[in-house]
């Protein structure tokens, strides 16, 4: 599935963001419940598609906290509130709806209604590997906003970065040095047991 090989690359190219403390900051004060969160700027129904998205990206496991009680949702919406520009914002927006309306059959279709397996399909058609051509883009070079493979590239990398960069993450899933002395040289392997530095 194109899904899970991109996954396998999460290294590669996933840093949207930087963790300014800006950043951090927004990241930290996402602490809504989230069966309780209303979006600050997206609407209720791009709400429920963004939970269900990430969910998906990075899956529940028995030994991880999953994204949503890290409140990752609410940090996306967040930051496209805070951070992005009216004109971003816009684009965001409308590649979402363009989204949506692939994954609901018409308009008068629940949004809850739409399956997991839906939503699969979606990040297995659109979420394009880094070499493969975006046939959307191609077809209009000339378009300033973001295409739907753009738009979900982008929901993967915010997802993933902050999620590693959640304190819970941070502290307890990554390798934590919080006065980093020394510089290790090495396989990653036999460093950390395969795990990468939260700092």
């Amino acid at each position: 599935m194109k899904r899970r090989e991109a996954l396998k690359n999460l290294g590669l190219a996933t840093g949207f963001f930087v963790a300014t403390p800006t950043v951090m900051s927004i990241l930290q004060s996402c602490t809504a419940e989230p069966d309780t969160w209303t979006p600050m700027i997206l609407t209720e129904e791009q709400g429920i598609v963004l939970t269900k998205l990430v969910n998906i990206i990075l899956p529940n496991t028995d030994d991880l906290p999953s994204v949503t009680e890290l409140n990752v949702p609410q940090f996306i919406d967040r930051y496209v509130a805070e951070i992005f520009d009216d004109e971003d914002q816009n684009h965001f927006k409308s590649a979402f709806d363009k989204t949506i309306a692939i994954v609901k059959p018409d308009a008068k279709t629940d949004i809850n209604t739409i399956s997991d397996e839906d939503y699969m399909a979606l990040l297995d058609k659109h979420m394009l590997l880094k070499n493969e051509i975006d046939e959307e883009r191609e077809s209009d070079t000339k378009f300033e906003g973001l295409t739907v493979s753009e738009f979900l590239n982008r929901i993967k990398s915010m997802t993933i970065k902050a999620y590693k960069t959640t304190q819970e993450v941070g502290e307890n899933v990554l390798v934590y040095d919080p006065v980093p002395a020394q510089y290790y040289c090495g396989d990653l392997e036999e460093l950390t047991g395969g795990k990468d530095y939260s700092l």
